[in-house]
């Protein structure tokens, strides 16, 4: 069992300055997809950890206000009137190039450098949130799905753009469980599998070498796509994984736990698998698992959702 599916950026020295983002002073974003998250209870963990390493237990219970969240991850189309309207370069452009699974690759690609550990991950120059698989590739892109190849840093300017911010935790995983309770997954305890019981985009197959395709797509689905869960919330697992605004910690003092998590420090939090995630690789289409990466990394199967306080 592979114990991350998330390579991170190895940024040699500082990150480049970035220039002040020319903001207006009153955006305002369409609200017409963001759903009320009720308040209650929220349920945050798991007594049942599959990565006890992670920090994916125990369960914990935590007071939630109501607040608002996307029904969707931030799609493509959203992105693009972000940049058109602010100017705004992302991490990938910046840096030349970001992370993407080989599988998705085109034939003909220029070889490229392999993630050590990981070879299935290709750090691809010219692959950015418009050129998914590098230069000349915009053709690929399509406007409903969720936007790829952005950092923590570009969805922490999307959201101050859109007047909203990035979920904690436990915003996110009270959502996602739709007000089911103590389950693994957003529509209850069903276990996906290979065969007949696809409600979400993940891996079908042998990882890394053929993904059957049976949920029906083998990158991204659009960021609407399969029943969403009771609150009205799409894709909370699956499809791509979803940035927080917190930092990856994992409160232990085993040895173990210190040095799977060595170098991670600053590390950002991110919930809910994606289309990569399948039981006998990454088994992280689960409501409680976690996974972390640099600020600045972007990758083809990682995105976000807004929250925002009730109104």
């Amino acid at each position: 069992m592979k114990p991350c599916c998330t390579p991170s950026r190895e940024t040699a020295g500082t990150t480049p300055e970035r220039e002040a983002l020319p903001l207006g002073q009153h955006v305002v974003r369409d609200h017409a997809e963001v759903v009320k998250i009720p308040s209650g209870r929220a349920l945050l963990g798991t007594d049942h950890p599959f990565f006890p390493v992670d920090g994916e237990g125990p369960l914990r219970k935590k007071k939630m206000p109501a607040f608002r969240m996307d029904a969707t991850t931030v799609t493509n189309a959203q992105f693009r009137d972000f940049v058109a309207d602010t100017g705004y370069v992302t991490d990938a452009e910046r840096f030349g190039d970001s992370l993407v699974f080989q599988g998705l690759l085109p034939k003909g690609t220029p070889p490229s450098h392999a993630v050590a550990d990981a070879p299935w991950w290709r750090m691809i120059q010219g692959a950015n949130w418009r050129d998914l698989f590098g230069p000349d590739t915009a053709d690929h892109l399509m406007d409903d799905h969720p936007v790829v190849h952005v950092s923590w840093n570009d969805a922490v300017a999307f959201a101050g753009w859109a007047g909203g911010r990035l979920p904690t935790e436990a915003e996110w995983e009270h959502a996602a469980r739709g007000g089911l309770g103590d389950v693994p997954f957003p529509w209850g305890d069903q276990e996906p599998d290979d065969t007949d019981f696809q409600p979400c985009n993940i891996w079908q197959g042998r990882f890394p070498h053929q993904d059957l395709a049976f949920d029906g797509y083998t990158g991204t689905a659009p960021a609407r796509s399969f029943a969403p869960n009771a609150y009205g919330l799409y894709n909370m697992v699956g499809n791509v994984w979803e940035l927080t605004s917190e930092l990856f910690k994992v409160r232990s003092l085993k040895k173990d736990v210190i040095a799977a998590h060595a170098g991670k420090k600053g590390f950002k939090l991110s919930k809910g698998g994606s289309f990569l995630c399948h039981r006998s690789y990454c088994y992280r289409y689960r409501i409680a698992a976690r996974n972390s990466g640099s600020q600045d990394t972007s990758t083809s199967h990682t995105g976000f959702r807004l929250v925002y306080d009730a109104v």
